[in-house]
C-alpha cells in the first residue's frame, strides 16, 4: 500500500533539487543531501533506482553527479513514487497476506481504489510544476540565476 514515507519525500526532493539547482552541470549527491538535509544512505539508493528507471543520469568523475534524463515537464511525481516504492511488488505481496473474506472482497479493493486515485493525481504533477512553485515561493537557486531564457 502507498504510504508517504521519508524515502518517497527524499526522492521527490532530490529530483526537484537537481531540476531546480542545476545550471547545466551534474549535481553531486552530497550537495543535494546538504541542501535538503537528507541522510546520504537513503538518498544514494533512491538516486540509483531513478537512474535505472531513466529519470536521472549519473555522471562519473570528480565533477560528476546526477542530471535529469528527460525534460522536467516530462517527469511526474507519480512516476517517481512508483519507481522508488516498487508499488507493483508491494501490492502483490500485500494482497497475498490477507486471508479474511472481508479484507479480500471489501477492504483491499477499497484501498486499491484510493491508491489509484492518489497516483492519478500525482501523475498530474510534474517536476516543472514543483520548480515553478519553488521559484514563486522565493527559493533562491544559484543555477537558475545564471540561466538565460532569451531565444
Amino acid at each position: 500500500m502507498l504510504t508517504l514515507s521519508n524515502k518517497i519525500m527524499y526522492s521527490i526532493e532530490a529530483v526537484v533539487d537537481i531540476a531546480y539547482y542545476s545550471n547545466g552541470q551534474p549535481v553531486q549527491s552530497q550537495r543535494i543531501s546538504s541542501r535538503q538535509r537528507t541522510p546520504g544512505r537513503y538518498l544514494e539508493q533512491s538516486l540509483q533506482k531513478l537512474v535505472k528507471a531513466n529519470i536521472l543520469t549519473g555522471v562519473r568523475g570528480p565533477r560528476g553527479g546526477y542530471q535529469l534524463a528527460r525534460e522536467r515537464r516530462r517527469i511526474s511525481v507519480g512516476e517517481i513514487v512508483c519507481i522508488v516504492t516498487d508499488l507493483e511488488t508491494e501490492n502483490a505481496v500485500e494482497n497475498n497476506l490477507t486471508d479474511s473474506e472481508i479484507s479480500g472482497k471489501v477492504l483491499n479493493p477499497m484501498w486499491g481504489k484510493i491508491q489509484n486515485t492518489i497516483l492519478e493525481q500525482l501523475d498530474k504533477i510534474t517536476i516543472e510544476d514543483l520548480c515553478i512553485k519553488a521559484n514563486e515561493r522565493g527559493i533562491q537557486s544559484e543555477g537558475r540565476q545564471t540561466l538565460d531564457y532569451a531565444i
